[in-house]
């Protein structure tokens, strides 16, 4: 059973956030270094993954096409 919210609870809520201000405490990266760190956040996400494993289909062709001569 999820949780419903009426439109009151909306309002109050909505109102409670405009008073603190959470965006005004928002953290992050501030220095050109800090933000050079985040920037490679994607490579731990899945893409220096799906790189290796291209990069290891294309070893796998150049071998094979060499054990077989189709490469000269």
């Amino acid at each position: 059973m999820s949780y419903y919210r009426t439109p009151e609870h909306r309002a109050k809520r909505a109102e409670l956030i405009r008073r603190w201000k959470p965006w005004e405490n928002s953290t992050g990266a501030k220095t050109p270094e800090g933000k050079a760190r985040v920037a490679k956040n994607a490579w731990r996400g899945g893409v220096r993954q799906r790189l290796r494993e291209e990069a290891r289909m294309v070893n796998e062709l150049i071998q094979m096409a060499t054990e077989n001569q189709i490469l000269m």
